[in-house]
């Protein structure tokens, strides 16, 4: 019988479905823990044909999406296709970090085709080993740091091109609410199906949670058996559990890790979004059809989530029972960082007929959330940048014009232009225009300090540092559409909140 991926000899193995009628796809999952981590072979898909690329992973989406309980137990080869380890080293930043060997982008480059194809080998017999990657720290909004692994480059070779092949899969899989580092989706994307939500839906309440060290807290055994949901492939899954245990080099140690998921590889992000799916994404489903009397909205950003509703007690039992729900699974929701407050265009109604103040606000994405309304008298989210981004990105320029403050004027000049234009690109939504024009003025302000620093004798005028900041920084203009044009756009129709 010919399959749709394989070779004609290809065998499709008949499914075995859960013995309880009606049980959620997330409750199936986590019946099926298999013993001493042995996968059945039961319910699998082989998918041995040689194909081109492009096409074998057609194949594999489109068996993905018509059958939900299929499970593919060859797809290493993909993996390990030079075509496609050679397109995932093209997709990575030549100026990113080396890991712990030292291996620098351009490095790898210089025999590119050789390293590929005895890459590719090691990945075929079996001999691939997953290096510990090297710890890195990044600055928060709020003065604290995040930590980072930055792995070897043939780790993230082999990270983004894993990534694409099972991500096939997922993405047949994941929830229209679910916006993070999927392919084809953006934050902006999520920002707008959150507004338009919480627009058109009855949304009287939002729940603004956060999950505590949601990274550090991945139980292992968790993780393997949800991929074990959809991939059989036991070299695929080993791949995946060498990277977890792989550990992190820090001070010249290496420190082996039981749970958790370094962040700064590509495969992090890929199994958070799995993880999450069937912990929260699959069970939010099921509980807005079997519980909810009302209106309810979701929308997910990997590990930032916003769900409204049109009723408080419903709000309150959801997020007690979430809490159940993630204790389950090892993860909890930050007790400081996690609010349910009053929103929505019924929210100002009812707070100002009961004499309180204004709605409260919360933070998605870089914006805060404000209730408003349009000149025509029409409830909309205004959506701001955050101020504790804004003054982070300010003193992040401050100190770079600093390091470069001997640099040449165009030098200066390019730097600013590209940090403007991105900042501009991401914050410019409407009703923000005077957040990107202070911060466009700020980075001119900083910028005529820095040339005036150089000399103690040299001072520069406003009206010749505005002749600079008009011909090196782009204009603050918005350069997104709102919500709801983009939003109908997209969905044609069909939800991205369900």
């Amino acid at each position: 019988m010919m399959n749709d991926i394989g070779k004609s000899d290809d065998r499709v193995v008949p499914k075995k479905r859960a013995n309880k009628a009606g049980q959620p796809a997330a409750e199936s999952v986590e019946e099926r823990r298999s013993a001493k981590g042995k996968t059945s072979e039961q319910n699998a898909l082989r998918t041995q044909g040689r194909e081109g690329a492009s096409s074998a992973l057609g194949r594999i989406r489109e068996v993905a999406g018509r059958d939900k309980e299929q499970r593919f137990t060859a797809l290493l080869h993909h993996v390990y296709d030079v075509g496609r380890l050679r397109t995932a080293y093209g997709a990575l930043s030549p100026r990113a970090a080396a890991g712990v060997d030292g291996q620098t982008w351009r490095q790898y480059g210089e025999h590119l085709e050789a390293n590929l194809e005895d890459l590719a080998a090691r990945l075929a017999r079996g001999a691939y080993r997953a290096k510990p990657v090297r710890r890195a720290y990044v600055a928060k909004t709020d003065g604290r740091r995040r930590p980072l692994g930055v792995p070897t480059l043939e780790d993230k070779i082999v990270q983004r091109a894993v990534v694409e092949v099972v991500g096939a899969i997922w993405e047949q899989d994941f929830l229209g609410f679910s916006y993070g580092f999927r392919p084809g989706r953006s934050p902006h994307q999520a920002l707008d199906a959150l507004a338009v939500g919480i627009g058109t839906k009855k949304v009287k309440w939002v729940l603004d949670a956060d999950i505590r060290e949601f990274f550090d807290r991945l139980d292992h055994g968790w993780l393997v058996k949800f991929v074990e949901h959809r991939v059989a492939d036991r070299r695929v899954v080993r791949l995946i559990q060498k990277w977890l245990k792989a550990g992190v080099l820090e001070d010249g140690e290496t420190v082996r890790v039981e749970r958790g998921a370094v962040q700064g590889g590509s495969i992090s992000p890929f199994l958070a979004n799995v993880y999450l799916h069937y912990v929260f994404d699959l069970w939010l489903q099921n509980w807005r059809k079997r519980s909810a009397r009302g209106d309810v909205v979701a929308v997910r950003y990997a590990d930032d989530f916003v769900v409204g509703f049109e009723h408080r007690d419903e709000a309150e039992r959801f997020l007690a029972e979430l809490r159940e729900r993630f204790a389950r699974f090892g993860l909890e929701l930050h007790p400081d960082k996690t609010r349910l407050l009053e929103f929505g265009r019924y929210a100002v109604t009812n707070r100002k007929r009961r004499g309180q103040g204004k709605p409260e606000t919360f933070d998605f994405l870089g914006f805060i959330h404000i209730c408003g309304w349009t000149r025509g008298g029409h409830f909309t989210v205004i959506r701001q940048t955050m101020r504790q981004r804004l003054q982070a990105k300010l003193r992040e320029v401050k100190d770079e014009l600093r390091r470069r403050m001997h640099a040449s004027v165009p030098e200066l000049g390019r730097y600013l232009r590209a940090v403007v234009a991105g900042h501009v690109r991401y914050y410019g939504v409407p009703l923000n225009s005077r957040a990107i024009s202070v911060f466009r003025f700020e980075a001119g302000r900083l910028w005529k300090r820095c040339l005036e620093r150089r000399s103690q004798r040299t001072r520069v005028s406003w009206e010749r540092m505005q002749r600079l900041v008009d011909l090196w920084l782009p204009p603050a203009r918005i350069c997104h559409p709102y919500p709801l044009v983009r939003f109908g756009v997209i969905t044609r129709g069909r939800s991205r909140m369900r």
